[in-house]
């Protein structure tokens, strides 16, 4: 999709988490747009975006590299961290910026909110952003089609899922329309100081989209169902345990419950969000 721009396009956006599932597809759409892109990373050296980017030395949670990174620059794009969101808003208001859009999360508006640890982390950066002055929009996604990879090596050695709730429902978003709903953020007017939450086109379970999967690489994959305390085992291997928790009372509350669905990426990109046979044919090859 080609995005025209509404504004200057002298304006230097700064994209933080460039190199991530969302960011990276951020740089891609601006560079599109015309838009100048200025990537912020913990280690410059070795990021790989085209020539046109400008990568600088970065970190959130450094107060003191953050000046150089947002000298001249009018938008940011920002992925949140809490630590260090006061040294930002003192960085950003010094260099003048106009805009920030931050990929936060839908668990900000759950009733659990001020409990869940997502959403605290995630609200830890908000508030901060509310109360700076600056312009802001809140990006809220509930669950990332990319969650899915955690799948990709056992689908990959054992043609094998394992989950403890195959009836589990939840509405997986693309990245690319994440980057899409940021993007419009940062380039139209009317988007300031507005939050939109967000959800894929459809509730699906995980029994689904590993049925997906297996269509998008071509071959069968199993679904094996395993008890909780075996599933908590083995993601705590690659997830911190506050993800873990959360991810598991999350699958035990949505199984068998269908989520429902927003259309709020079609009302602000203007089409609608791509289904998640799209995104398992777009990530077959992580499968394969």
């Amino acid at each position: 999709m080609t995005i025209q721009p509404s504004h200057d396009v002298s304006d230097v956006v700064l994209v933080t988490g460039a190199t991530g599932n969302v960011g990276r597809h951020v740089v891609q759409q601006l560079l599109a747009a015309g838009v100048p892109v200025r990537a912020a990373s913990r280690r410059p050296e070795s990021v790989n975006l085209p020539g046109r980017v400008e990568v600088v030395g970065a970190d959130l949670t450094q107060a003191a590299t953050l000046p150089a990174a947002l000298a001249g620059v009018r938008k940011v794009f920002l992925y949140a961290e809490p630590r260090g969101i006061d040294g930002f808003v003192a960085a950003a208001r010094a260099a003048g910026v106009k805009h920030v859009v931050l990929l936060s999360s839908s668990a900000v508006v759950a009733a659990d909110a001020e409990t869940n640890p997502i959403a605290r982390l995630h609200l830890d950066v908000e508030r901060p952003l509310e109360a700076s002055g600056i312009p802001w929009t809140f990006i809220r996604p509930g669950a990332f089609a990319t969650n899915s990879l955690m799948w990709a090596h056992s689908i990959r050695s054992d043609g094998v899922v394992r989950t403890p709730y195959p009836e589990s429902h939840s509405t997986p978003i693309h990245e690319e329309d994440l980057a899409e709903v940021a993007v419009r953020a940062l380039l139209d007017p009317g988007h300031e100081n507005a939050s939109y939450v967000l959800s894929g086109p459809e509730s699906l379970t995980q029994r689904r989209q590993v049925e997906l999967i297996a269509e998008a690489i071509g071959r069968p994959v199993r679904l094996e169902v395993i008890t909780p305390a075996r599933a908590r085992e083995e993601m705590s291997r690659v997830m911190p345990p506050m993800a873990v928790d959360v991810l598991l009372r999350y699958q035990a509350l949505s199984d068998g419950v269908p989520l429902p669905v927003r259309a709020t990426a079609r009302d602000v990109t203007g089409r609608p969000a791509r289904p998640f046979a799209r995104w398992a044919r777009d990530h077959a090859s992580d499968f394969r």
